[in-house]
């Protein structure tokens, strides 16, 4: 496309956590190499994520979820109402080249608003299961943009507009499995990162510690664990490794996760979308634990589509005990070429170049509009 082609804006619009904002980020890199223009729609809980991206402007608009009781919905419905006609006008005022939806309910108004105007639009689902916002508008849309093989809830009839790009990632974590994973030696320092998502999660904060101090002292002397942790844990936490002799690093938050990744052999963790996307581009094996309140159960759907091809182990929440942990642990330190194996089958999984994939996809639905533009 010449350069008067991209002088219409390319529309993000993405819900205000981090596993739909992060995959719109990484686009949004991507497309501002290759000269687009880019504003970034979310609600108010998104609009620190779009500060990070320079170059982009950031617009936020009223959202809410449709779930709870009577006075819920109806306060939900009434927002989204209002979000609608905002991102009518915004869409009008700038008059975008595609929309670009990445699910959660924040990127409902401007989808449909997109859809009633006639502007050509993406929408990029994230989990194994088609999320309940995208669902609203998969029959919608121009384009569905996947980021597994198979996705629960799309419909037969929506094959021909589907597309597998994957979920895009940071170069910054893709850059990491460009190198082999480095297997930890059956006497040395055994890396081990912990998180929960941006919340963290009470479940690893109660068992991985106190499974880590079962361990051999032989064992517990060759940990590094670097552990997020919810603030109210973190006394509770740095205690039972203090009484296990481990070395720990503890926070909140890791604003230096490529970092910590790249240094880990084992990652536990929730089943989130953008958390697999990042360990299949890593290259770093991985137990995962579904997040059990999940919507639609997406996360033991995302576990088990990784787990089924060797690249991690998937445990149900109610069967991560502190004894199958502690077990665990002591196997893979005992044996570590079974993480080696697990690493190497990421490479099922792994899709370094699907923030390009995607951005392909998306230009795809932009150039008649765009060639218009030209036109013009």
């Amino acid at each position: 496309m010449s350069a008067i082609t991209r002088s219409r804006p390319i529309v993000l619009a993405a819900g205000g956590t981090g596993g739909h904002v992060y995959p719109a980020l990484a686009l949004a890199d991507v497309l501002g190499k290759r000269g687009w223009p880019i504003a970034f729609v979310t609600d108010e809980r998104g609009t620190a994520f779009g500060d990070k991206q320079q170059g982009t402007e950031v617009h936020h608009i009223k959202a809410a979820s449709l779930g709870g009781g009577a006075c819920s919905k109806l306060k939900g419905l009434t927002q989204l109402g209002v979000g609608l006609l905002q991102a009518r006008a915004l869409l009008k005022r700038v008059q975008p080249a595609v929309a670009v939806g990445f699910g959660g309910y924040p990127s409902v108004p401007s989808m449909c608003a997109a859809t009633q105007i006639g502007i050509p639009t993406v929408i990029h689902e994230q989990n194994a299961v088609l999320g309940r916002a995208n669902r609203l508008l998969a029959s919608r849309v121009g384009t569905i943009a996947t980021s597994f093989n198979r996705v629960a809830g799309i419909q037969p009839q929506a094959a021909y507009k589907t597309v597998m790009t994957g979920n895009p990632v940071r170069h910054q974590i893709s850059a990491i499995g460009e190198q082999p994973y480095p297997a930890p030696a059956p006497n040395d320092a055994f890396n081990l990162l912990v998180f929960g998502g941006s919340q963290g999660a009470r479940v690893l904060s109660d068992v991985v510690p106190a499974a880590l101090a079962k361990l051999t002292e032989e064992q517990r002397s060759r940990l590094h664990v670097t552990q997020q942790c919810r603030p109210e844990d973190l006394e509770s936490v740095e205690s039972v490794y203090a009484r296990a002799n481990i070395t720990t690093v503890l926070k909140t938050y890791f604003d230096d996760m490529p970092d910590r990744l790249s240094e880990t052999h084992l990652v536990v963790g929730r089943a989130g979308a953008s958390t697999i996307a990042e360990l299949m581009a890593a290259r770093r094996p991985a137990i995962l634990v579904p997040y059990l309140h999940a919507m639609d159960d997406h996360q033991t759907a995302n576990a088990a589509a990784i787990a089924d091809t060797g690249a991690s182990w998937s445990i149900p929440e109610p069967s991560f005990t502190v004894e199958l942990i502690a077990a665990k642990f002591t196997d893979f330190m005992n044996s570590p070429e079974k993480l080696a194996e697990a690493a190497a089958n990421t490479d099922d999984h792994r899709r370094p170049d699907a923030a390009d994939q995607l951005a392909d996809a998306v230009e795809a639905a932009a150039n008649p509009v765009a060639e218009q533009g030209a036109a013009a």
